[in-house]
């Protein structure tokens, strides 16, 4: 059963050292507010990856070098899955209302990448006190902020 539609917002841009989101002009009065939050979650499309035998993978060969022998899609953040849909949080360092522009520190998303959605980190709402995560893979770093100094090269076999 398929439902409703989805519609990008914005893109993404890369250029270097400068990292943004920029907002279509139509969605921008919908920044209103965000000022004051130090983190943003950013819905984007793995739209790369956005194909019809792309969309049909539900598992894959050992993507992490310590994981399972097989992954299915849903515990992995591999861009092959059924609805191409990426979420990452990321620190907000400037907001340019008029011109629709927040600028980032980083995404792992390309330039030109469509946005879908933008939600502001609340941690009553998105932070979780005690997770916790398979064997293979707790010796990875415990936050955003923690990621940025790991050699994530060192776990995958892409």
């Amino acid at each position: 059963m398929e439902q409703g539609y989805v519609k990008s917002i914005g893109t993404i841009h890369v250029q270097g050292g400068n990292v943004f989101i920029e907002l279509e002009e139509a969605y921008r009065e919908g920044l209103e507010g965000l000022a004051g939050f130090s983190h943003i979650n950013v819905f984007w499309w793995f739209s790369e990856f956005d194909n019809e035998e792309a969309r049909k993978v539900l598992s894959g060969h050992q993507p992490y070098k310590q994981s399972p022998e097989v992954m299915g899609v849903f515990a992995t953040r591999s861009p092959l899955r059924p609805n191409p849909i990426a979420l990452t949080p990321v620190s907000v360092l400037e907001i340019n209302y008029q011109k629709g522009i927040i600028r980032i520190p980083y995404i792992d998303a390309n330039d030109g990448t469509p946005v879908l959605d933008i939600k502001p980190y609340t941690p009553s709402l998105d932070r979780v006190e005690n997770p916790k995560v398979p064997s293979w893979c707790d010796h990875w770093p415990k936050s955003v902020e923690g990621s940025g100094n790991f050699n994530w090269e060192d776990e995958f076999n892409f």
